[in-house]
């Protein structure tokens, strides 16, 4: 199929992406809604910009869409987004949110395309374990109990994944971080043709909930 993939750069988006790719479908573009508020159900908005390297790193064409990010009323907002691409179906990282997919879904029946969500229901631990096998993921934000601000910048690897299972088992943090416990980017992956390097970026800490701001990144050529 030719796919259209629904991203904000963090992990779940980029490997549903190369999931898709090893399964013989065409990714044509990528879509990135851009909403108005931070506390958008749909959406993701930390360091968005960040998906414009992204594009550039794998090639694929970036359509961004401005959001109202007003819940119900930003789902009009990807229905426009979609209308710009000729496709057959879009791709999403959605693992357990059914508000996520079940929205999608009734976008895509409206307008005649199939959902492609590979990461659906797949157990969290392994999903986790068989990203980082291939993906260059860094957490960018954290909003939960036991992740403070060392995980900030941190990289998802063996080391990280068993320290969110010992955080699972005590504080019932998701391991994928799908209740929204802390949010990636992906510096690197097997279908970008350079890698993405943070250059400059700064930590935000309010409360028990911190980000880290990436103020300058850039492409560079893959070892």
């Amino acid at each position: 199929m030719r796919l259209a993939a629904l991203v904000s750069g963090g992990k779940d988006s980029i490997f549903a992406i190369y999931k898709a790719l090893l399964e013989g479908h065409e990714v044509t573009h990528l879509i990135n809604i851009i909403p108005a508020r931070d506390d958008s159900y749909m959406y993701h908005s930390i360091n968005l910009h960040m998906v414009e390297l992204i594009s550039a790193a794998s090639e694929i064409p970036l359509i961004q869409q401005e959001s109202s990010g007003i819940k119900e009323l930003e789902l009009d907002d990807l229905t426009l987004a979609l209308k710009k691409v000729d496709v057959d179906g879009v791709v999403i990282g959605a693992i357990e949110s059914q508000y996520q997919a079940g929205r999608v879904q009734k976008i895509c029946d409206s307008l005649g395309l199939k959902v492609y969500a590979p990461l659906w229901h797949r157990d969290p631990e392994e999903l986790l374990t068989e990203m980082s096998k291939v993906l260059d993921i860094r957490i960018v934000r954290v909003a939960a109990d036991g992740l403070d601000k060392s995980w900030l910048g941190r990289p998802i690897n063996v080391n990280s994944i068993e320290h969110l299972k010992a955080l699972n088992k005590r504080y019932m943090v998701h391991m994928a971080g799908e209740g929204g416990e802390y949010e990636t980017v992906v510096l690197d992956a097997p279908f970008f043709k350079k890698r993405i390097e943070i250059v400059k970026s700064e930590v935000e800490w309010q409360g028990d909930t911190g980000t880290l701001k990436i103020l300058e990144a850039k492409l560079v050529d893959k070892n």
